[in-house]
C-alpha cells in the first residue's frame, strides 16, 4: 500500500470528526467534504456563499499539494435542498471552466453536519 499522507490547510474549516481533510497517495489525492464554513466555523446562510467557501477550501488543499483545480477528476456535491442545485452549478461552474469537466453526482441530503447548506468532496489525479 502507498504512503499516506494528510493534507490540512490554515484557508480551511479544521475536520469536525476523526477523518483527514484531504489524504495524498501520490498519484491519487482525495479530499474530505468541504462544508461551506469559514476556518474559525463561522458559516454564511446564503447557500451560494457557503458553496463558494466549500469550493476555496477545495482548492487551498489542491494548492497544498501543488495540485490545481484543473487536477480535479470527481465531485460530489451534497446539498440538503435540491432546489439549490441550479444557483450552486454557476458557482461550482466559476471553479471548473475548462473542459473536460470532472465527474459529478449531486444529492440531496436530509441534513449536513453544523447545519450546512452544502458540502462537496473531491478526488484529483496527479
Amino acid at each position: 500500500m502507498k504512503q499516506k499522507k494528510a493534507v490540512v490547510s490554515s484557508k480551511t474549516l479544521a475536520p469536525v470528526g476523526p477523518y483527514s481533510s484531504a489524504l495524498d497517495l501520490g498519484d491519487l489525492f482525495f479530499i474530505s467534504g468541504q462544508l461551506g464554513a469559514n476556518p474559525d466555523k463561522s458559516m454564511p446562510e446564503d447557500v451560494c456563499a457557503q458553496a463558494e467557501l466549500s469550493l476555496k477550501a477545495i482548492k487551498a488543499l489542491l494548492e497544498e499539494a501543488g495540485l490545481s483545480m484543473d487536477h480535479v477528476i470527481k465531485c460530489t456535491v451534497f446539498l440538503t435542498d435540491i432546489a439549490d442545485f441550479a444557483a450552486v452549478n454557476k458557482i461550482y461552474a466559476s471553479y471548473f471552466p475548462n473542459a473536460p469537466y470532472p465527474t459529478r453526482s449531486a444529492f440531496q441530503v436530509a441534513a449536513l453536519p453544523m447545519g450546512a447548506k452544502i458540502e462537496i468532496e473531491a478526488i484529483a489525479l496527479r
